[in-house]
């Protein structure tokens, strides 16, 4: 149903400033790039060129191509796009986003979005959701989320949450971190936080394991992925795709604008939705709607 943008924009062949380069991608992922390429256009007002690119991020001659259509900034999306951006010519800003991470180094250029949510938000989420907490603990690979933790450490002690981040950069001691925790976490006190980490938050070993301990000790246990909420997770928050286009346009506009400067560096995500469980939060003994957070996605589907 979201197809359309992806093709209006690949029609935009005539004058325009911005460019969203997109990889060539079956569904789901059609839709959701579809979805932040109509977020651009409507941010953008329409003018924006569309070039889509294959999966392996090849395609020849885009810096002449953008040139033509006297494209100033560029928007890229996915690996693939970011891949094919770090190939243009300097003239070009550049802003990523439809990522979950990239090393530091990569962002040094430009400004990247992560899809990861801003600590932040899950934060004051988790507070209004569970306000006795007052700890979150964490497993995370330092190679994936090292920049993520540092986000995290500066939002919970805006919060008065103390942060407890403890490194894995292996599944098996990963596993030993959650096994060590899930023993001396306390459920009227304590919250365990599950990253967008493939090293430390694995579906088939990790998952069942925290799932199963924290149902059994009344553990709150939230998510930056919110297929885990469908699993049994408490909340998680997850991209609002429109939002990150129009967040992304505005992004690579403002340097055209007199005095703009280009942004850089990494970004975690701040155009976000809730999804809860409603009955890991009856067996918890929340009342979400007490909270009076607004909530647009709810498991297990009525």
């Amino acid at each position: 149903m979201l197809a359309g943008p992806l093709l209006a924009a690949e029609e935009g062949v005539g004058r325009a400033n911005l460019a969203v380069i997109y990889p060539d991608i079956g569904e789901p992922y059609r839709s959701v790039f579809g979805a932040i390429i109509e977020g651009v256009e409507d941010r953008a007002r329409g003018k924006v060129s569309g070039i889509s690119i294959p999966m392996a991020g090849n395609r020849p001659g885009i810096s002449e191509e953008l040139r033509k259509r006297d494209v100033k900034a560029v928007i890229a999306l996915g690996r693939s796009g970011l891949k094919a951006a770090a190939n243009l010519d300097k003239q070009f800003t550049v802003v990523a986003g439809g990522v979950l991470s990239v090393p530091e180094s990569e962002a040094q250029s430009m400004l990247v979005q992560s899809l990861a949510p801003e600590p932040a938000l899950l934060f004051a989420k988790l507070k209004a959701f569970a306000p006795f907490v007052k700890r979150v603990v964490v497993v995370h690979d330092p190679r994936q989320n090292d920049w993520l933790i540092r986000l995290a450490r500066e939002a919970a002690r805006a919060q008065s949450l103390e942060l407890v981040a403890l490194e894995a950069e292996d599944l098996k001691s990963a596993v030993r971190r959650y096994q060590e925790q899930l023993g001396s976490l306390h459920p009227k006190r304590d919250a365990l936080w599950l990253p967008q980490d493939t090293t430390t938050v694995e579906d088939s070993t990790v998952l069942p394991l925290v799932l199963r301990e924290s149902w059994g000790q009344n553990l709150v246990v939230f998510s930056s992925n919110a297929m885990h909420v469908r699993r049994g997770v408490l909340f998680s928050l997850y991209p609002d795709n429109v939002e990150i286009g129009r967040f992304l346009a505005g992004a690579a506009l403002a340097p055209l604008q007199p005095g703009g400067q280009a942004p850089r560096g990494i970004q975690a995500l701040k155009q976000v939705l809730t999804a809860v469980n409603t009955r890991t939060a009856e067996h918890l003994g929340l009342d979400l709607g007490a909270s009076q957070q607004r909530i647009h996605l709810v498991f297990p589907e009525q």
